[in-house]
């Protein structure tokens, strides 16, 4: 009995991954996760990523391979790719495993550490899409209302909080964006119109594209007005400076400038269990591309919106487009009946 391994022994044993002990590669990703991190990256994002990384690691180890990272070239990196395919029969797994490896190798050119990206010649499997899961329309007038009753705090921070959390959703709904467009959006990046019969636009700087605009709805300026009184007020009061639109705080106080994709993503769960609704920035950014459908956007503007590429398919949105109606109409009515009744009360 004093020979038999323990239970965490046994989980070891099992573990592919263990026998594998390259303490520079480990490294090296080790700088990978924490310069992904520093980006704003989720924690599943991390974690998706480590868990993809692995596969290549668990490669090396079963090929016992003493490979220097920056030995590696196009024939080892075509050899793991013939691994992906023999072990994965899914397109998409082995999709995700390559494109993690691409990120991880654009990293280590970027750091000087190996010369070129050998994983860029290594073509990926195509990606299929699981049809689109919008926010319902019943669900998003759940989450404004809310957010609009919350706006008639009269606990300061807990008023800046909701109109910070209008003017989130509004750009998720109406303009689409993404988690990462708005972790560090700015001021300056929102463009309200001079004429009535023009649109609010957000103007969107891709790090590897043109800046494009995108617009909003008509219900996004006044919400956008009274949230810069309020903010400003409280940065005023509080000794505070940022150029960022949206920012991190707890009921008290403003903590900092920009809001990180963790955080936003925080603030979402916090609304699915307390409203009992099916919202993520996600849906809600797949109801705004409905909505954009319903209302004769030609395609190529919507994918120039959503920042995609122009072989990007909409036909599964096309194909559930009967199934999912939006409008915008009760945001502003919503909204204005609110400040009304504030106004009646003060």
């Amino acid at each position: 009995m004093a020979n038999q391994p323990s239970n965490t022994q046994k989980a070891h044993a099992g573990s592919e991954s263990d026998d594998f002990h390259d303490p520079d590669l480990l490294a090296l990703q080790s700088r990978f996760f924490k310069h992904l991190r520093s980006k704003g990256r989720s924690t599943n994002t991390l974690k998706n990523y480590k868990t993809d990384l692995q596969c290549f690691n668990t490669y090396l180890a079963k090929e016992k391979s003493r490979l220097s990272i920056a030995d590696m070239d196009i024939p080892q990196v075509k050899q793991y790719g013939a691994y992906l395919q023999n072990k994965y029969n899914s397109d998409n797994s082995r999709r995700r495993r390559v494109q993690a490896l691409r990120l991880f190798f654009d990293f280590l050119v970027q750091e000087k550490v190996v010369g070129s990206n050998p994983v860029r010649q290594l073509p990926t499997s195509p990606k299929f899409l699981d049809r689109p899961r919008p926010t319902t329309l019943v669900d998003l007038k759940t989450l404004w209302q809310y957010l609009l009753e919350e706006g008639s705090s009269r606990h300061s921070m807990t008023k800046l909080l909701a109109h910070r959390n209008q003017v989130m959703v509004l750009l998720i709904f109406s303009g689409a964006l993404k988690v990462s467009d708005l972790a560090q959006l700015k001021r300056s990046q929102i463009h309200l119109p001079k004429n009535e019969d023009e649109d609010p636009r957000v103007m969107l700087v891709p790090p590897k594209r043109d800046p494009y605009s995108v617009p909003l709805c008509q219900a996004f300026v006044p919400v956008y007005e009274d949230y810069l009184k309020l903010l400003d007020q409280q940065l005023q009061a509080q000794g505070l400076e940022f150029d960022q639109l949206l920012f991190n705080a707890n009921p008290y106080r403003i903590l900092s400038g920009g809001l990180s994709s963790r955080g936003i993503e925080v603030i979402f769960e916090d609304w699915r269990n307390r409203l009992m609704v099916e919202v993520t920035a996600k849906s809600l950014r797949q109801s705004a591309i409905f909505h954009w459908l319903q209302n004769k956007i030609e395609d190529g503007l919507i994918k120039e919106w959503m920042g995609v590429a122009p072989s990007y398919s909409l036909k599964l949105y096309k194909e559930h487009i009967d199934h999912h109606v939006f409008d915008d109409a009760f945001l502003l009515e919503f909204y204005y009946h609110y400040k009304k009744h504030n106004y009646e009360r003060a």
